[in-house]
């Protein structure tokens, strides 16, 4: 990382358009389809026969479905779990397709990653906010003291589920003290799920935050200008939480990611 913090957000944004753009990225994503809602194990517009069996899901292939598990053409029935890793790395798939189990409060589904997908195609960028120095804040978490408490929120699909959080991230913006709501990541950063009074009037509805992991004191640089869309805000098949309450900012953020555009 250089010491010129202009040039360390242009490297990132960098990053981060290679990452939306990417063929397996979050443009790609066609469909999430909840093994629940497909009882019979046929989920529409996906080769084989997927079934929910306790803490895995079983997959039936022929080989006339032309899938792949691990490489290797797939017949009869493979036991799956979730996928963790990078969607690029996902065990199973299927004409150019990636298809990704995944489980969300003990229900299974299949999502259907495509880079042939009509979002992927008609990305033409982010609208981003040029840097600003002031939008780079001095913060400090405070963990809660039972360590951890979840709460629910809405999510993007229209469910309810829970979001569990580890403590608050507090800032000044113009001289008053604000706080986002957060939870710890495994490798000790910090991710929030904000509004602010931008949202739907000039940027998305919402958006993330994913600060570094808090100094031994406890502080922690807020940089609203690495503010992301959620990756709802490319494909309507993610299931982003929204805000829990309390991380609806009164003041405008005017940083950070704020709108797709398409061509």
């Amino acid at each position: 990382m250089s010491t010129d913090p202009r040039q360390d957000w242009k490297h990132w944004r960098e990053r981060r358009a290679k990452t939306v753009r990417a063929p397996y990225g979050p443009l790609s994503l066609t469909g999430t389809h909840w093994l629940s809602d497909y009882p019979e194990g046929r989920v529409p517009g996906v080769p084989g026969r997927w079934a929910a069996v306790g803490d895995e899901v079983l997959l039936t292939a022929s080989p006339q479905d032309g899938i792949t598990v691990d490489g290797e053409p797939a017949a009869g029935g493979v036991r799956l779990i979730a996928d963790g890793g990078p969607v690029p790395e996902s065990r199973v798939a299927a004409a150019g397709r990636r298809l990704v189990v995944l489980r969300r409060e003990g229900l299974w589904a299949v999502r259907v990653f495509d880079p042939r997908s009509p979002a992927r195609r008609a990305f033409a960028g982010l609208e981003v906010t040029p840097y600003d120095a002031k939008w780079v804040l001095a913060g400090r978490f405070r963990p809660y003291a039972e360590g951890r408490t979840t709460v629910r929120v809405e999510n993007a699909d229209g469910r309810e589920r829970g979001l569990g959080l580890a403590g608050e991230i507090a800032f000044e913006i113009d001289g008053a003290e604000h706080t986002l709501q957060a939870p710890v990541e495994d490798d000790g950063s910090l991710w929030a799920v904000f509004a602010d009074a931008t949202g739907g009037a000039g940027s998305y509805p919402f958006r993330f935050l994913r600060p570094p992991a808090p100094a031994a004191d406890a502080t922690v640089a807020v940089d609203f200008n690495r503010a992301m869309l959620p990756p709802c805000a490319f494909a309507d098949h993610f299931i982003c939480p929204f805000p829990p309450p309390g991380n609806t900012l009164t003041v405008p953020v005017a940083a950070g990611e704020r709108n797709r555009i398409d061509r």
